[in-house]
């Protein structure tokens, strides 16, 4: 009898803490009403006011968010890629010299971290990154760093091609 009881017990506390888990992760999502007596909607706006104390570091305009650029490949455009460690930018960068389908794909050499990535009809590169042109400016360079690296770096490189005979 005693054993009986005991398994009623524990069906009947399982039972309860199954509803009231059910109770707060379906519940909020129905109107079931509020014990306080406002409605969800009202007890979700932590903060209705703004926080004074709060400031904001970065504004972007929609307008900037919003603007599209038009990248030349066959002129002289570049595509400079800030690698950000932990942010999925080797994926990306590996995806932009051996996935996008371009008309003269770039160039990735078995055993080769590096591809080589040309413009149309031309030996000047188009792209800017550790899988096109490796750690020019330093491993892990910043956006600092590479606004005072990059021009110096494609200079040079251009000149390089210049000097080659072809």
């Amino acid at each position: 009898m005693v054993e009986r009881t005991s398994k009623f017990l524990l069906i009947v506390a399982v039972s309860v803490c199954f509803m009231l888990i059910l109770y707060q992760y379906v519940g909020p999502g129905l109107s079931l009403g509020s014990p306080s007596g406002r409605s969800y909607s009202e007890e979700l706006d932590l903060f209705p006011t703004p926080d004074p104390h709060y400031v904001k570091k970065y504004y972007f305009p929609v307008r900037e968010l919003e603007r599209e650029l038009a990248f030349d490949m066959k002129g002289e455009d570049v595509i400079v890629f800030l690698h950000i460690q932990k942010t999925g930018g080797t994926t990306f960068g590996r995806h932009l010299v051996q996935n996008v389908r371009l008309e003269v794909p770039c160039d990735c050499r078995p055993g080769q971290k590096k591809c080589t990535c040309h413009r149309p009809g031309k030996r000047e590169t188009w792209l800017f990154s550790r899988f096109s042109t490796g750690w020019s400016c330093g491993l892990h360079a910043d956006w600092t760093e590479l606004t005072n690296c990059v021009p110096g770096v494609l200079d040079r490189r251009e000149s390089a091609t210049a000097k080659t005979p072809r």
